[in-house]
């Protein structure tokens, strides 16, 4: 079967404009050949080629992690063709999920003339890659969670700990709760919810939170539990993923009785709707993208692709977009707000990003239900 091309089956609403580039007519996207035989017909002198400007893509494509590397590139394809720029080509490279495969990937596309880099995915990567672009001009726009890579050249577009973690305060604070808890494995995931929670509560002027931290793993809960119970906390947020959440519900239920808090999670529960079946979980809160902006981006990508996108190639829609944004007007666009794949997002100096969560209810036998929406990034609650 040919392989589907993006230009012949995208809707006619181009999602870009909500991310600050208004799409023109394309007359075909740089980086793809015609199949034969396909193109308008010609009439007249063929016109000139137009210069184009690089954006670099680093991403795995090879090895274990090509399959989500290809459809984090087909998302970043497409807010490239949405910007209805014929100047910018799209350089894919391949990172080989290794800081060295990156390093080399980066410093490749800059020697070609790559005035932009969207990517790496992982931490190390990025690292690897912040060492190369330094003393450049060239910004970069990763993938990672990791808001310890950022810098004065680089953006992390991961929704990260502190991000989730001021969203959840914000949320419960709203709701009336006052006394906050963490319990989360003692990892650096876990430390950073921990400090986002300390600062975000004093900028409330409510008390620090009551924080008890398990293994990596979890483990035995009720201990911690019990600890947090004395504490009396309005609502506990619980720093992992599904696995964790189902230990610690339970285990809170027994410690603190009828007279349970508000329980808050991570949006690692995004895509867990059978979480809401656990009943000390049911009703639970946790933040996640904006439904609307991801789910217009979920239903691009499938009419250019076929298939769902999975959850991370969001963040290469907006760091394709945004790179090429940067390259396009010279600089990087900081104090812009934009609505990128996973919803409202600004970019602010030394590599923070704001973001716009919405809040999300876990319910008993079907999927979360939106219970805050996601506010504007500056404005009260993000």
């Amino acid at each position: 079967m040919p392989r589907r091309r993006p230009w012949a089956l995208l809707p006619g609403a181009l999602f870009l404009l909500l991310i600050g580039c208004a799409p023109q007519a394309p007359q075909g996207y740089p980086g793809y050949a015609p199949a034969p035989g396909w193109g308008p017909p010609m009439a007249g002198p063929v016109p000139a080629e137009v210069p184009r400007t690089r954006v670099a893509l680093l991403l795995p494509l090879s090895g274990g992690n090509a399959p989500l590397g290809q459809a984090m590139q087909n998302a970043a394809t497409l807010a490239l063709f949405e910007s209805g720029d014929p100047g910018l080509e799209l350089v894919p490279r391949d990172t080989r999920s290794s800081a060295s495969g990156a390093s080399e990937a980066a410093r490749r596309a800059m020697a070609e003339g790559a005035q932009a880099i969207a990517g790496p995915l992982t931490l190390g990567e990025t690292a690897a890659v912040s060492g190369v672009v330094r003393g450049s001009p060239v910004p970069v726009f990763a993938f990672t969670a990791d808001e310890a890579q950022a810098g004065p050249q680089v953006w992390v577009l991961g929704i990260t700990p502190t991000q989730q973690a001021r969203r959840m305060v914000s949320a419960a604070a709203q709701a009336g709760a006052r006394r906050f808890a963490l319990l989360a494995p003692e990892d650096a995931f876990g430390q950073r919810l921990a400090s986002a929670m300390r600062g975000a509560l004093s900028d409330l002027g409510l008390p620090p939170p009551a924080v008890q931290f398990t293994g990596p793993r979890g483990g035995d809960m009720a201990g911690p539990a019990e600890s947090l119970a004395a504490a009396q906390p309005d609502a506990i947020l619980l720093g992992g993923g599904a696995a964790f959440a189902r230990q610690a519900g339970p285990a809170i239920a027994n410690a603190f009785g009828p007279n349970r808090p508000r329980l808050l999670g991570t949006v690692l529960w995004a895509g867990e709707a059978a979480l809401g079946n656990e009943p000390s979980l049911a009703g639970a809160w946790f933040p996640g993208p904006d439904p609307q902006g991801r789910g217009r981006f979920d239903g691009q990508y499938a009419a250019a692709f076929g298939g769902a996108p999975p959850r991370l190639a969001g963040t290469a829609y907006d760091g394709a977009a945004l790179a090429a944004r940067a390259v396009r007007d010279g600089t990087p666009p900081v104090g812009m707000t934009f609505l990128g794949a996973d919803g409202p997002m600004q970019i602010l100096p030394g590599g923070v990003v704001s973001r716009g969560l919405a809040v999300f209810a876990l319910r008993p036998g079907g999927d979360p239900v939106v219970v805050q929406p996601a506010p504007s990034p500056g404005g009260a609650g993000s």
